[in-house]
């Protein structure tokens, strides 16, 4: 059961984006699981990949088309990876893209291939062309829901939000939508997710305001230090609102974040088995990169995340795994540490005020923040991660069955 966290409320329609959900039966039966995104001439994409050594092939064909011409549409399938998958995996990712190209009149480069699901197999082509020609005649840009819904794989909950802001007294929206469970760890992005605004906004731009946006959101979750390889995060701009948007454009960019963070947390909430969501923050350290490693350090450690599960204030754990962590200035006599409210540690010495009573009232909580302060300079980072529970180990464990 995902941690607070709700079905997507009311989605807004992003003018010049249209979408279609299909039932092809690529994998799966009785839900759908293939989504067709139509885009409209002049709008801009831009996109992040994971940086997984063994990408997939949608992942190679993306990167590439991306390269040579405008993007015009979207194809995105659930329940087969088409990663690890050799020459012919690269050409049924070819063909699939000529296939939806042909129908909505593009060129093959014009369309973005992407896949999530199980690896080292090879594509349903029969029921991917299949849905493709089903799917054209359904574009609407109402469709943004059974979108989120058919990218789900182990996901429990749909993954979407909409914003609307006023910028020199005219409204852009943004709408977004992710999928993501497990193997969820990001160096780049990490998952699938796609973002549309009406702004117009030009390729610099929205490189700058995608990339910034998401080393806030996407590069700071985990759930259990996998990285796929099929992660892609796209941020489109359609321009249909006429309002023009600069990556210093303040409050756009806040509404971007906004959108980017909520749909990077809605993952961890709805990790695979997750019944704790965990914000761990490291501050006033040396540098950012000691943060972030301290950060990480704790978020991915096992024996801290199953005591997380237990709801057990073994606090020895959060302090083994910041020793490990490959901090280049980390002395322990000057760390603290809290959770939530409570003092563990205070310079290097369990906190005289602490008790066990305390700290197992925090680590009960659904929500928890783990802050470890190393008094080394000004620099902070923060992760958003998960417990890892039973259900995980069945879910990964019945995965393809």
């Amino acid at each position: 059961m995902a941690v607070g966290l709700n079905e997507p409320g009311e989605l807004c329609a992003v003018a010049g984006v249209k979408l279609a959900s299909v039932e092809a039966g690529i994998r799966y039966q009785g839900r759908s699981d293939l989504v067709l995104m139509e885009l409209c001439e002049g709008a801009t994409t831009a996109a992040v990949f994971t940086q997984s050594k063994c990408c997939a092939a949608p992942v190679t064909i993306a990167k590439a088309h991306l390269s040579q011409t405008e993007a015009r549409a979207l194809l995105i399938n659930a329940g087969n990876a088409n990663a690890v998958t050799g020459e012919l995996g690269l050409a049924n990712a070819m063909k699939s893209c000529a296939a939806l190209a042909k129908h909505l009149g593009f060129a093959t480069e014009a369309v973005l291939p992407f896949s999530t699901g199980v690896i080292g197999e090879q594509l349903n082509m029969p029921a991917l062309l299949g849905g493709i020609e089903q799917g054209v005649s359904s574009l609407s840009e109402d469709n943004w829901l059974p979108a989120a819904e058919a990218i789900m794989t182990t996901d429990t909950v749909a993954k979407a939000i909409s914003k609307k802001i006023e910028i020199n007294g005219r409204v852009v929206t943004i709408t977004g939508m992710a999928k993501g469970s497990g193997m969820i760890c990001p160096d780049m992005a990490t998952m699938l997710a796609y973002v549309a605004t009406d702004a117009q906004i030009d390729q610099d731009n929205l490189r700058k305001l995608l990339v910034r946006g998401t080393d806030k959101s996407f590069n700071r979750i985990t759930v259990d230090s996998d990285t796929s390889t099929n992660d892609a995060l796209v941020l489109i701009a359609t321009g249909q609102s006429g309002v023009e948007v600069g990556a210093g454009d303040k409050a756009f960019r806040d509404a971007l974040n906004e959108v980017l963070i909520h749909l990077a947390t809605a993952i961890i909430r709805d990790a695979e088995g997750a019944t704790k969501f965990v914000k761990i923050s490291a501050n006033k350290g040396a540098n950012q990169a000691d943060c972030r490693a301290v950060a990480y350090s704790i978020a991915h450690s096992p024996l801290v995340k199953t005591a997380l599960f237990a709801s057990d204030p073994n606090w020895g754990r959060i302090l083994m795994a910041l020793g490990k962590a490959p901090a280049q200035q980390l002395e322990l006599s000057k760390v603290d540490i809290r959770i939530g409210d409570v003092s563990l540690i205070e310079q290097g010495e369990p906190a005289p005020s602490y008790t066990e009573e305390h700290g197992k009232a925090v680590f009960e909580q659904e929500e928890i923040t783990i802050e470890i302060t190393l008094n080394q300079g000004d620099d902070d980072f923060h992760v958003w991660t998960s417990d890892l529970s039973h259900d995980y180990v069945s879910i990964n464990a019945d995965y393809r069955s």
